[in-house]
């Protein structure tokens, strides 16, 4: 017997459940929680968007998802929508923070399954920090414009941040790796009513009086990614360190689209997503949603699977998109 157990420590996961894919997405989630952490000492927080008049409809979810949440130990969570809504609906993740417990926090995008004891990650819930596995999706150099360090410091220079100690010196000036940018596939931090005024603040100021660095550069859908790093930075984070390996890795995966996981993710997520997924309890729900009634049920994911070597796979995500889609198997 190990002489000395790291103490389990206590924080919430967080993630957004609304109608549509994202319901479903949940119930993945919650179930693959159960199942891989059944003694998970927080609380699974399903936020949810309320009916408003930023939304067309109602984006609440439908009672037999919510159910089914519950009955996988769920809470749900819910939140009205202020700034954001269906024009900007990745701002959920910004607008929902400050309705949540002001505890220790994890936020996960909902299309996120959990594979491991989640006691193998260690949490410094005082230093935030995010994901890493994105790609240069922002900003986008144009020819004649200004390069990514002027673009970055005016976003530091907004918000009286230091540019200088957010960068990775042993990346070359002006290539895209050296400036702090995450994915917000997850982060964390101590206080989420702190980080979500503070999220909340950040983006709406570049939404509505961006710098002029900025002119030529798209914020729809990045602008959650944009204000993310300089609001971590603020709170004295950065990136991810080794403790931190197991997020996107063997203890989280952040799959993005059904056809993706079938087509990249290791042997562990696809056993992990099949295994919660044909559960009857979660299957009565599921099925309803034809990208999974598709390719979990009717096993079309194991053909789109059989289509890839994961030893090699493509180097640009497009390129397994285009396959998928030439198949009938692009589904979401």
């Amino acid at each position: 017997m190990p002489e000395h157990t790291p103490k389990r420590q206590v924080f919430n996961i967080v993630a957004i459940g609304q109608k549509g894919r994202l319901q479903y997405e949940a119930i993945l989630l919650a179930a693959s929680l159960r199942a891989t952490n059944p003694d998970f000492a927080g609380k699974l927080l399903i936020a949810e968007p309320q009916p408003g008049p930023l939304w067309r409809g109602n984006p609440q979810m439908d009672s037999a998802a919510r159910d089914l949440l519950g009955e996988l130990g769920a809470e749900v969570i819910p939140f009205e929508n202020k700034v954001f809504g269906v024009e900007y609906p990745y701002g959920n993740k910004i607008e929902a923070l400050t309705a949540l417990p002001d505890e220790p926090f994890l936020f996960l995008d909902t299309d996120t399954l959990i594979l491991d004891d989640l006691a193998n990650v260690r949490f410094d819930f005082g230093r935030p920090s995010a994901s890493m596995r994105r790609e240069g999706t922002w900003p986008q150099i144009e020819l004649y414009g200004p390069g990514y360090g002027a673009i970055w410091k005016s976003l530091y220079d907004r918000f009286g941040l230091d540019f200088e100690s957010s960068l990775d010196l042993g990346q070359p000036d002006e290539y895209w790796r050296r400036y702090l940018y995450f994915n917000a596939g997850w982060f964390f931090f101590e206080s989420p009513l702190r980080f979500g005024t503070r999220f909340l603040s950040y983006a709406r100021s570049i939404a509505t009086d961006r710098p002029t660095e900025l002119a030529l550069q798209e914020l729809d859908p990045w602008l959650d990614q944009v204000a993310l790093p300089l609001v971590i930075h603020s709170f004295g984070g950065g990136r991810p360190g080794p403790e931190l390996a197991g997020l996107d890795g063997t203890v989280t995966c952040h799959w993005r689209t059904l056809p993706l996981l079938y087509a990249r993710e290791s042997d562990r997520v696809v056993e992990v997503l099949e295994a919660v997924a044909t559960a009857q309890p979660q299957r009565k729900v599921l099925r309803d949603y034809l990208p999974i009634k598709t390719l979990i049920y009717q096993n079309q994911g194991r053909r789109a699977r059989g289509l890839f070597d994961r030893e090699d796979l493509p180097r640009r995500e497009q390129v397994i998109r285009n396959t998928l889609k030439r198949e009938g198997l692009w589904l979401r």
